[in-house]
């Protein structure tokens, strides 16, 4: 790990705490030579995991994407930053347990909006638009009417 302040390679974990319901580490180090103190985020990276798309083309699973597409949906809404994470590191837990090798993206599309649908109605109406790709303000008036039911 290289210091982010003077780019030095040498420094001294001064904390490690489990994170991500120990699938993650979190650890706190400082810089041998100039001290700067930062923070490093080590994870499990998903093997071979590759999301299929609805035109059939594959791409590597990726947390980060999909931590983005549920922040897009949260934007400007009463939704923390740590509830972003909490929901993104559920349905990448759940989908890696689920599936080996590929996961549709209508899968992972769907176990998003069941985790926005519990945490904020405008956030899974929002998502709900654009994963099924509405075409008009009947689209939406449809859709939360599924939703009062």
């Amino acid at each position: 790990m290289r210091c982010p302040k003077c780019g030095c390679s040498d420094d001294k974990v001064i904390d490690s705490r489990s994170i991500k319901e120990g699938y993650g580490v979190r650890r706190r180090r400082e810089c041998i030579r100039c001290a700067y103190r930062f923070t490093t985020l080590e994870s499990i990276s998903p093997e071979e995991l590759k999301v299929v798309k609805r035109d059939g083309t594959r791409e590597d699973f990726d947390l980060a994407k999909l931590r983005s597409g549920i922040d897009r949906a949260c934007y400007k809404r009463n939704v923390s930053s740590a509830e972003i994470d909490h929901m993104a590191g559920e349905i990448s837990s759940s989908i890696q347990q689920d599936f080996d090798k590929e996961v549709p993206s209508s899968e992972i599309g769907n176990r998003v909006m069941t985790a926005l649908r519990k945490v904020d109605e405008v956030a899974f109406v929002r998502f709900a638009s654009v994963y099924r790709k509405f075409t008009d303000a009947a689209d939406f008036i449809e859709e939360i009417r599924e939703l009062k039911k």
